[in-house]
This record gives structure tokens, sequence and C-alpha cells, in this order.
């Protein structure tokens, strides 16, 4: 016997409209991206606030196809609390020729670590715990083979508890034998991407962890750049001098990077004796993140500051 299809209203948010069943009533914007936009709202079916997310043009062409195919399967399959689960799933659609839209439904958090880090100074408790939850999070995705390949603030929500959630797996994908050159936001992205090195792995992640970790403990950006590659050349220097043997070697901590580390608190001379670094070594040891990949990707980003 069929599920009985439910009904639908129709309701223009930011000359975006949205057409989506009863149960979701007092829909309001939260924010809009290159890939979606998203509105809370209440579920009247089971009394929480949700986040419905749009997804833009999900069938434009086969690359977008294929990022609503992958954000859908794995939010579908994720079940951790500091990794965002799938609720619901709809379209309006009533027949495959009307079939344009995508909307996905999740719980809904309060903000966003972007937003967070904008209006307030996090203290050195703060940013510990934030990144443990990230790391937190990031094994048990890593532990399905995946690699998510596009974290950064906006993606990583934060409710008034400080409990944080990983958003938005749209370029997330299993690891394979070749990858994609040209993925992760710019500010955020890891020597192998940028040097278009088509065998990276979950270290990339890692690295995005460092960029976001110094972030929150400065209040602005770690490498900022507008145009493509200005803000990496800056970063890394000469790719012969700064990656010996190139990519396959991106891996090795070279003397240099070493003697960066015990200059840490020189670098970030603010942090306090708590020895936040530390700790975030510790932590991401306890939950069996592969030590060498955080201080590589650490190490490397106060190499770059000396």
């Amino acid at each position: 016997m069929s599920q009985e299809r439910p009904k639908f209203y129709r309701q223009e948010l930011n000359k975006t409209v949205w057409e989506v069943p009863e149960r979701y009533q007092n829909l309001s914007p939260v924010g809009s991206g290159a890939y979606g936009s998203v509105c809370a709202a209440f579920d009247t079916k089971t009394g929480l606030r949700v986040a419905v997310k749009k997804l833009s043009r999900p069938f434009q062409s086969i690359i977008h196809a294929k990022r609503t195919y992958r954000e859908l399967r794995l939010l579908k399959h994720m079940k951790h609390e500091n990794v965002i689960g799938l609720l619901d799933v709809f379209t309006p659609a009533r027949s495959l020729e009307e079939f344009s839209d995508v909307y996905l439904v999740t719980h809904l958090m309060g903000a966003d670590l972007n937003n967070i880090v904008k209006c307030q100074k996090l203290t050195d408790d703060h940013v510990q715990f934030l990144i443990y939850q990230i790391l937190r999070g990031l094994k048990y995705i890593h532990s399905a083979d995946i690699i998510h390949r596009d974290l950064k603030p906006s993606n990583l929500a934060v409710n008034e508890d400080c409990e944080l959630k990983i958003l938005d797996f749209g370029l997330a994908r299993h690891t394979d034998d070749e990858m994609t050159g040209y993925v992760a936001t710019r500010w955020y992205r890891a020597p192998e991407i940028m040097l278009n090195w088509m065998h990276y792995n979950q270290t990339v992640d890692i690295w995005s962890v460092g960029c976001i970790m110094a972030e929150l403990l400065t209040g602005r950006t770690l490498f900022p750049g507008s145009i493509p590659g200005t803000s990496q050349a800056m970063m890394y220097g000469r790719p012969v001098s700064a990656l010996p043997g190139g990519c396959e070697k991106v891996g090795a901590l070279s003397p240099p990077l070493l003697f960066a580390v015990s200059h840490w608190f020189q670098i970030f001379f603010f942090v306090s004796k708590k020895a936040v670094f530390l700790e975030i070594l510790r932590a991401s040891v306890l939950i069996n993140v592969e030590k060498e990949k955080v201080l590589h990707s650490i190490i490397y980003l106060l190499a770059s500051l000396t």
C-alpha cells in the first residue's frame, strides 16, 4: 500500500519560491550560498525546529547531479553527535518530468562558526572544545573512508551549548586512486589540492582544521586571498624548496617545520600557557586520529607564519 502524498504549500522568501509539505510551518530565511538556500521551520509532526535546505539547480548538469546525490546519500547514513544527520527529504514534483527541486531537512543549529568568530572573541577553552569536536566528527567521517573536502567555519554549526556539528557534504566523496583537483574553499585548501596532486587523502581535511583553529585563535582568516592562487603562493613560497620531492614528500616533517613548533607561543603569543596546541594533539590521539597527520598540518601552518 503506497504512502499518501502530503499536501504542499508555496511561499516566496527573498525572491526564492519554497514549496514544502504543510507539516513545515513558520518558514524564515537563514542563509544562502552557491549550492542552495536554507530556511528555519517548525515541524508540526515532531515539535522540533528544523532547517530546510533547498538545493540550487540540483540537476542542471552532471556535476550538480553528482553533488546532489553525494550529499543525500552521505547525510542519510551519518549518525554521530558531531555530524549533521538527515531528518527528511522531499520534492514537490508529482512526476519524473516535473522533478527539478530537492529539499533536505536537518536539525536546526543556532549559528555557524563564521558568524561566531565575527561577533566575539573565543576563550582558549572554547577553542579547545570546538576543535576537539571537529576532530571527533572527522574521525567518524574518515572511518567510513570519506573525505569531506570543504571544511570551513560556515560549514560548522554550533548551538547555545557550544555543541558542534559538521555540515554540507556536497563535496564529500569516498577515497579513490584519482581525486578531483579543484575542490575545497580556497582559504582552507591544502597544499596537495593547490598543487593539483590527484592522490590526496583525509589529511586535506586536517589541514583545513589547522586553518580553522588559527582563525578561532586570532579572529581573522589565516590565509585570505581574493584571486585564485595568490594567498597560496604567498603561503607556500616556491614548491621546489618548500616541498622537496613534490607531493610524494608532503607528509614528511622537515627540520624547519619541526623547529617551528618550538616557537608556538612566540607566533601565537596571546595563547595561554595552558597549551591549546598540545591539548588538541592529546585529544586527537584519544579519538584515534593519527598524530603525525595533525602535526604535519598544524606545524606547516606555523612554519608559514615565521
